[in-house]
C-alpha cells in the first residue's frame, strides 16, 4: 500500500510559506514503514485539485491532504474532494459545538463563516483537531483508497497526526514494516569525491545508501526496511561502520550532530576552552557555538573585529602587516587567532577574515577569499580558502564559519 502527500495552498506555490508539512509527513511515513513515491503541491483551485485527485487515486491508496480546511472562500479541499466523488456534504453539529466552545474560551464569538468547517462528506469520519478550529476527515470514498485531510497549520497537523492518524494506520494494518535511516554528515569533501569513494555501496537495495549535499555539507543516508526498528538498525550498522572506515576524518557526525555540537563534545572532556575573532562573519561563528546548549562550559566569547582599528587595539594585529598584506591575509588571520586567545585566556583561538561580497573583491583578492586562523597547542596556523562569488554573501559567511569549526575539529582529533 502506497501513500501520497498532497499539499493545498496557492501561498505554497508562490513561495510565501515554507512547505514543512510535506517533510514532516514524509519522515513519519518512513518511520511507519509506509512507502510513498509522490508529493504534489496544488493551488486553491477546484479544477486543478480534481486533476491531482484523478492521478493520485490511480496510483496510491493513502492520500494525505494538508491545507484548505479554513473558513474562507478559497479553502476548498473538503468540498472539492466530496464533489469529485459525487458525495454530498453533511453539517456535523458536534463540530459546530466544538468550534463555538473554542471561540468562547478565547472570549470571542464564532463567525458564521466557520460553519463551513462543520461540513464533511457523507460517510466520512471526523479527524478531530484539539487545538484549532478546522477538523479533518478520515474517509474511504471507494475501495482501496483512504483519504485523510489535515489543516495547513503545522502544529495542528502534527498533533492530529500523532494522536489520531498514527494509531489509525497502525491498527488498520498499514504498518507492516519499518523504515529506519541513519544519516552520516561530512565536511571538507565534495559530494562527487565522496560518491566516488563509496561507489560500491550506492547500488545496495536493503539497506540503501544515497549521497546528497546541502549548504556545503555532504550527507550519506543509509536506509533499511525490516519488520522492526531493531532489525532495521541491525542491517544499517555494518554498512555504517564500513562507510566510516572509508571516510575517515571527513565524517564529523550523524543524524542531529552539527559541527558546533561536535566541537563541543571534543572540548568538554578535556576542559579546554575556545574564543573566536571574527571579521567578515560578523558574529556568525559565535552564534553557531552559543546555539549549542551548555556551550558556556567551553566557549568563553569572541571579538568582532570588523574594522582594522579593532583588530589592532583589541587583538594586537600589527598595523604594518595590515598595511603590507591587508586585512584578508595569512598574517592577519594568525594574529587575530593568537590575539583573541591571549585576550580571553583560552586554550584555543579561532579567527576568520575574508571578503564576503558582493563588492570589495579584486583580481588578487576576489570575493570568496577567506583566511582562517587557529592558535593553540603551541602553534599558530592559517588556512586559505576560495569559496567563489557565485553564491550569496550569507553563503560565504556560513561556509567560512563551518569550515573554521571543521579545522578546529580536525586539530582536536589529531591530538587525541
Amino acid at each position: 500500500m502506497v501513500a501520497e502527500i498532497i499539499c493545498v495552498g496557492t501561498e505554497l506555490l508562490l513561495g510565501d510559506i515554507l512547505n514543512s508539512n510535506s517533510q514532516f509527513l514524509a519522515k513519519e511515513l518512513a518511520s511507519l514503514g509506509i512507502p510513498h513515491y509522490y508529493q504534489t503541491v496544488v493551488g486553491d483551485n477546484p479544477d486543478r485539485l480534481k486533476q491531482v485527485l484523478e492521478i493520485a487515486v490511480g496510483r496510491s491508496q493513502l492520500l494525505l491532504f494538508t491545507g484548505g480546511l479554513g473558513p474562507t472562500p478559497d479553502d476548498l479541499t473538503v468540498e472539492t474532494i466530496a464533489d469529485y466523488f459525487g458525495v454530498p456534504l453533511i453539517e456535523k453539529p458536534e463540530i459546530i459545538a466544538d468550534i463555538e466552545q473554542k471561540f468562547a474560551q478565547r472570549g470571542r464569538t464564532m463567525s458564521p463563516s466557520n460553519r463551513k468547517q462543520a461540513l464533511i462528506p457523507e460517510g466520512a469520519d471526523i479527524l478531530a483537531n484539539r487545538t484549532g478550529s478546522a477538523p479533518g476527515i478520515i474517509w474511504q470514498p471507494v475501495p482501496n483508497v483512504t483519504i485523510m485531510t489535515f489543516p495547513g497549520v503545522p502544529a495542528e497537523m502534527q498533533l492530529m497526526w500523532a494522536e489520531i492518524a498514527v494509531p489509525y494506520l497502525k491498527n488498520g494494518g498499514w504498518c507492516t514494516e519499518t523504515i529506519c535511516s541513519r544519516t552520516l554528515k561530512f565536511w571538507g569533501i565534495a559530494e562527487s569525491a565522496l560518491a566516488e569513494k563509496v561507489d560500491s555501496f550506492l547500488n545496495l537495495t536493503n539497506p540503501t545508501v544515497a549521497p546528497y549535499a546541502n549548504h556545503g555539507e555532504v550527507k550519506l543516508r543509509i536506509s533499511a526496511c525490516a519488520k522492526s526498528e531493531v532489525a532495521a538498525k541491525k542491517l544499517i550498522e555494518p554498512i555504517e561502520q564500513q562507510l566510516l572506515q572509508i571516510a575517515g576524518l571527513d565524517c564529523y557526525g550523524a543524524d542531529t550532530d552539527t559541527l558546533p555540537s561536535t566541537v563541543g563534545k571534543l572540548l568538554l572532556p578535556t576542559g579546554e576552552t575556545l574564543s573566536v575573532a571574527e571579521s567578515c562573519t560578523g558574529g556568525g561563528l559565535g552564534a553557531m557555538l552559543t546555539g549549542v546548549a551548555g556551550s558556556s562550559s567551553y566557549f568563553l566569547g569572541g571579538i568582532i573585529s570588523y574594522d582594522d582599528r579593532v583588530k589592532e587595539r583589541l587583538l594586537g594585529v600589527n598595523p604594518r602587516d595590515l598595511a603590507e598584506f591587508g586585512a584578508v591575509s595569512h598574517q592577519v588571520a594568525k594574529q587575530m587567532a593568537a590575539g583573541v586567545r591571549a585576550s580571553l585566556n583560552t586554550n584555543w583561538g579561532l579567527s576568520i577574515t575574508g571578503i564576503a561580497g558582493p563588492g570589495g573583491g579584486t583580481d588578487a583578492k576576489p570575493v570568496g577569499l577567506v583566511y582562517i586562523g587557529l592558535a593553540g597547542d603551541g602553534e599558530v596556523e592559517s588556512f586559505e580558502y576560495r569559496f567563489g562569488d557565485a553564491r550569496s554573501r550569507d553563503w560565504i559567511r556560513n561556509l567560512s564559519s563551518c569550515t573554521a569549526l571543521d579545522r578546529l575539529r580536525r586539530k582536536l582529533l589529531a591530538k587525541m
